[in-house]
């Protein structure tokens, strides 16, 4: 079963401020729109959630500038992910990351926990809080998934009851991983392969050049095969 999501978010078409559950229509793209996918799989008795930021065209300064923040805060907050740190922790290191570039950060929706069930525990929150929500143990899986604001981050539920929209019409953007803790570190079990795209985010990023596949050995020396190959 795969479940694929379309949020489409352009300054100039308030309609698709979406900050995440857009549901596709028969609008045609413009210029500029820049659109997140989030697929979901179903297999062997367990879930897999991710989702990746696209531009139709060119994005302006402001769309990339958007992008480009909320995937950094994201690669920031896996990178914290290994054995012994606090759950609760992944939210300040996101909102500082993101709050000085003057965007925000949602609070009504948030990571999860996921495996043979889609939505578990611990809830990732993706802002500073002091939630107990535990530490990273070996074989937890979970998701970021951070969506980042260019104005304010409250939310307008649509009358569909699934539909989430900025409450000011501006643009958002989200970037998800299903992730595993591992005994040195953190794998991206949803990461990229020989065959994905590296885009323009991902080549720029000051925080990590290129795909990012997670911090253990493994992932490393995948990352680096990547590299080369692209």
């Amino acid at each position: 079963q795969n479940v694929l999501l379309l949020m489409l978010c352009s300054e100039q078409r308030p309609p698709c401020s979406v900050i995440c559950h857009g549901i596709p229509d028969n609008r045609p793209l413009a210029e500029g729109d820049i659109v997140n996918v989030d697929i979901t799989c179903y297999l062997d008795g367990y879930h897999g959630d991710c989702s990746e930021m696209f531009v139709a065209g060119e994005a302006d300064e402001a769309g990339r500038d958007l992008i480009q923040t909320t995937y950094d805060c994201w690669v920031k907050a896996m990178q914290f992910v290994k054995p012994n740190n606090d759950y609760k922790d992944i939210g300040a290191i996101i909102e500082d990351h993101i709050a000085p570039r003057g965007f925000s950060t949602v609070k009504k929706f948030c990571g999860h926990g996921i495996g043979s069930v889609f939505h578990t525990n611990p809830n990732i929150f993706h802002y500073r809080n002091s939630e107990p929500n535990g530490r990273m143990a070996p074989g937890h899986t979970f998701t970021i998934e951070p969506m980042i604001c260019e104005g304010t981050a409250q939310c307008l539920s649509w009358p569909d009851d699934w539909t989430a929209t900025t409450t000011d019409g501006k643009r958002s953007a989200q970037f998800e991983h299903t992730l595993l803790v591992t005994p040195d570190g953190v794998e991206a079990l949803t990461g990229k392969i020989e065959t994905s795209p590296v885009q323009w985010w991902e080549k720029e990023s000051e925080v990590h050049s290129g795909v990012f596949l997670g911090t253990t050995p493994a992932a490393i020396q995948k990352m680096e095969e990547l590299k080369k190959a692209a």
